[in-house]
């Protein structure tokens, strides 16, 4: 345990800003949680996060929207979660650039629908530094203040092993059975 807390301090925001790119959820959540440890700086590894995190979003947004054919090729198999990308935007409006940011497994698709839009690069932009610096506040801040019980709750799981199996498929199973639901033909 105390080599892989040496080489998260040592390597921990490469690793934080490279899984920032793509989501950081969980790479935030324990660098503040890291932070409360005292292993990490918890203003370093927001500014970070926020970066890497702006960036990816940005850079999917610009692919789909001047790289769209090399891009479906990847997306190929996730047209029907593309589909619910965009009706999502159509009911939300904007306001999903902020919500995609705290909902796993549609956050990277949805810079990648509003990219295949006619929305406008800079609105997005704008948008997506306001949504971006609200994740990162939330996120970082939140983790730390409630790095005491996340620690607590890792130290009882460390005790039971058999209740992470559990609760990585009650999550798994949850989110599958939500994506499945929501992109059902109808």
């Amino acid at each position: 345990m105390e080599s892989m807390l040496s080489n998260l301090t040592t390597y921990g925001y490469i690793v934080l800003f490279l899984y920032s790119l793509g989501g950081g959820f969980v790479a935030l959540m324990t660098a503040g949680v890291l932070a409360y440890a005292g292993k990490m700086d918890l203003a370093t590894a927001m500014a970070v996060a926020f970066t890497a995190n702006f960036l990816g979003d940005t850079l999917l947004f610009y692919m789909a929207r001047y790289q769209k054919s090399q891009v479906m090729k990847y997306f190929h198999k996730h047209r029907r979660k593309l589909a619910l990308s965009h009706i999502l935007m159509k009911k939300h409006g904007s306001w999903i650039i902020f919500m995609q940011k705290f909902v796993y497994g549609i956050k990277t698709l949805i810079p990648l629908a509003i990219g295949l839009t006619k929305y406008e690069f800079l609105k997005f932009t704008i948008l997506n530094f306001f949504a971006t610096i609200l994740w990162t506040a939330v996120i970082g801040i939140g983790s730390y203040m409630a790095g005491n019980i996340i620690i607590q709750g890792y130290e009882a799981v460390a005790e039971r092993p058999y209740i992470a199996p559990i609760i990585l498929f009650s999550l798994v199973g949850g989110l599958w059975f939500y994506m499945s639901k929501a992109t059902r033909k109808r």
